[in-house]
């Protein structure tokens, strides 16, 4: 099942990278209609989603300090480009945390993704390890990504024709 899972992962990181693509570097803080989260906070929010979980699979924070401050559940996204690192800061972090994640979960294995989750406060909505893994790097970055596709209409850039080619 981690291959599946890191495939569907990998189409939906595939997708979000190409709709920033033609999108400026100025342009990624906009909140165009009252749409919140941009794509720089979203690019932000599905790395800093990748080390907590990686924090789950025993790897060892990565990310600067103030990466969790400005992307954890909870933050609030805001206008100012300044407030974030550049576009491409953000989308080589992405991949760097989407590698690492690739890593930990092949020498995990399946056997691995049996296991309780380790953080007990979580058990009650992801049992075990594959129960978060399959939630964070499916149904919660699909959300995420779907937001920039709103963002990207709202923005006034034409929309993708398909999301996965």
């Amino acid at each position: 099942m981690i291959a599946e899972v890191l495939n569907s992962y990998r189409l939906t990181l595939d997708y979000l990278r190409r709709l920033v693509a033609d999108v400026p570097a100025e342009d990624l803080t906009r909140q165009p209609g009252g749409v919140v989260n941009h794509p720089a906070w979203v690019i932000g929010h599905l790395t800093y989603s990748c080390q907590a979980l990686g924090e789950e699979l025993e790897l060892p924070a990565w990310l600067p300090d103030g990466w969790a401050e400005r992307f954890k559940t909870g933050s609030v996204p805001v206008a100012d480009t300044s407030a974030y690192p550049s576009k491409n800061a953000l989308l080589v972090a992405l991949a760097d945390a989407e590698q690492r994640l690739a890593s930990r979960l092949a020498a995990l294995g399946e056997a691995g993704m049996a296991v309780p989750l380790p953080d007990a406060r979580y058990r009650h909505v992801f049992p075990t390890v594959g129960h978060a893994v399959v939630h964070i790097l499916t149904g919660h970055a699909a959300v995420h990504v779907g937001q920039v596709s709103v963002w990207r209409r709202a923005a006034g850039y034409t929309p993708l024709a398909e999301a996965f080619v």
